[in-house]
């Protein structure tokens, strides 16, 4: 078992997204898993990409998606 230091600020925001019945292990498993998950599609994806803009269209669709939920948050 290791011991990982983050500061309150993060460790709030991981209570907020951890199911009740999660361990925060748990939730970092599951949120890891996510992560590696949306990889493999977008590469699955990469054989749509003819024109190449695939990847300037997911990039774009991320940068907006962050400032969205940045926007949230600072409510």
């Amino acid at each position: 078992m290791s011991t990982i230091r983050v500061s309150d600020d993060v460790k709030e925001r991981l209570r907020d997204l951890k199911h009740d019945d999660e361990s925060f292990n748990d939730l970092l498993d599951r949120l890891s898993r996510q992560e590696k998950d949306i990889e493999e599609i977008a590469g699955s994806l990469a054989f749509l990409d003819e024109d190449g803009t695939l990847e300037t269209d997911m990039d774009a669709a991320h940068e907006e998606l962050n400032e969205s939920l940045s926007r949230r948050a600072e409510r």
